[in-house]
């Protein structure tokens, strides 16, 4: 079910469109530093990530503060991050661009996945990332890591603006991912960007089969040619696309 915030209409959009195909749209848009930087999906899943952003701020840890001991306060910030991410949306998790320490682990994005959430993001590692990738639930991170959050990260805001994977990301952005990464989108660009992406990824599924028959690419990518032009035309009438 989409965020009242997400249409159904431009999620459904979005669950089919590329990262590179959201760059290319925000850049025609002057917005040119929306992929977020480092961070690869755990598993490969069968549809992309969408849902608004729900975030996540941590700070260097420091050894008065970050002992185990901090996990019996049930006002830890990561677990009410996790028990307060709402449904269909993506907890977006600024962990320093340090994959060294996790950020979390299997149960507690376990948890999210149940209680219904689209995903998450770290630019940190993440524990057992083998049980991660195994749900169905997309996860995306700097890469795999032993030790605690503890011995690095101290959790301490929720749902701030954060910066990820050298992007700024505000609660409430719109977060894809694809099998390539996670790309942010503001959200008041969200249903144009989606709308705009569905006529570009047409032509390039075009392009892609002329391509393979042996078309040059000069004149056909951009389309600059009135031939070309017609073909597409001609293409989007026999597919229906």
């Amino acid at each position: 079910m989409s965020d009242p915030a997400l249409s159904d209409a431009t999620l459904a959009r979005l669950k089919r469109t590329s990262t590179a195909s959201i760059a290319t749209q925000l850049f025609k848009r002057g917005l040119r530093n929306q992929f977020i930087q480092g961070v690869r999906p755990v598993s490969r899943k069968a549809e992309n990530m969408v849902g608004l952003a729900f975030t996540l701020r941590y700070i260097p840890a420091r050894e008065d503060r970050n002992t185990l001991d901090v996990f019996r306060d049930p006002g830890h910030p990561q677990r009410v991050a996790v028990e307060t991410c709402p449904p269909g949306q993506v907890l977006v998790m600024d962990g320093r661009k340090d994959a060294s320490a996790a950020t979390a682990g299997s149960i507690l994005i376990t948890r999210m996945a149940v209680r219904g959430c689209a995903g998450v993001v770290s630019d940190g590692g993440f524990r057992d990332a083998e049980s991660i990738g195994a749900l169905d639930m997309p996860a995306y991170c700097a890469g795999p890591s032993a030790p605690t959050n503890l011995t690095k990260h101290e959790a301490v805001d929720i749902n701030v603006p954060i910066g990820c994977g050298d992007v700024a990301v505000f609660p409430g952005d719109v977060i894809v991912g694809d099998g390539d990464g996670v790309m942010v989108i503001p959200a008041h660009l969200a249903d144009e960007i989606a709308e705009a992406c569905a006529g570009m990824e047409s032509f390039e599924d075009f392009v892609l089969e002329e391509v393979r028959a042996g078309t040059p690419i000069i004149g056909l990518y951009p389309c600059t040619r009135d031939e070309n032009l017609a073909k597409y035309e001609a293409w989007r009438k026999r597919t229906g696309r």
